[in-house]
């Protein structure tokens, strides 16, 4: 027979436990609790309330803009494509590209000019960045359209000679997989 852990008989041994534990709250008396409390003069009582209810207020408010953030459907978004004659010349391309990029330039200085506009506004030094990397910026477009203008009159001579940059031998090789 193993020993028992508590010497007191059964009866005690639970009602001494269970003192321990409120007794059973009537709905009546938790009311006239609450009541006596909020009728009750204190310093801090109205600029708690007014704290704990704005507190309450910014959590459910949180919760109803997240739950509509990011459960909409999304509409289909449409990209059109520019349809190219499949007969263009070599030419034609290179100066697509050349006005692509100048489009392109038109933009981004606009879109960084509204940029600095916020900078300048948050008090952000953006004046010396923004020397430093449009030098390089002007670097790498004028090596682009140096490029561009060398690839430009290697198509218009071989236009001019009746062959296009992709019948010469060199872009055949480079076609067929052959290294020069």
């Amino acid at each position: 027979m193993t020993p028992a852990l508590c010497f007191l008989p059964h009866r005690l041994y639970i009602s001494t436990l269970m003192t321990i534990f409120p007794r059973p709250v009537s709905p009546k008396s938790a009311f006239n609790d609450f009541w006596g409390y909020f009728i009750e003069t204190r310093a801090h009582k109205w600029p708690l309330l007014g704290l704990s209810v704005a507190v309450t207020w910014v959590i459910i408010w949180a919760f109803v803009i997240d739950g509509k953030t990011n459960i909409m459907p999304r509409q289909n978004k449409i990209i059109y494509v520019e349809s190219w004659n499949a007969n263009r010349t070599d030419a034609a391309i290179i100066l697509q590209q050349k006005m692509d990029l100048a489009r392109s330039e038109i933009a981004l200085k606009k879109k960084q000019t509204e940029m600095q506009g916020v900078a300048d506004a948050f008090g952000i030094d953006w004046r010396a960045d923004a020397a430093r990397n449009s030098a390089k910026r002007t670097e790498a477009l004028k090596y682009i359209n140096a490029q561009l203008d060398a690839r430009l009159a290697k198509a218009e001579a071989a236009e001019a000679h009746g062959t296009t940059a992709k019948d010469s031998p060199k872009s055949a090789a480079k076609s067929a997989g052959v290294a020069q």
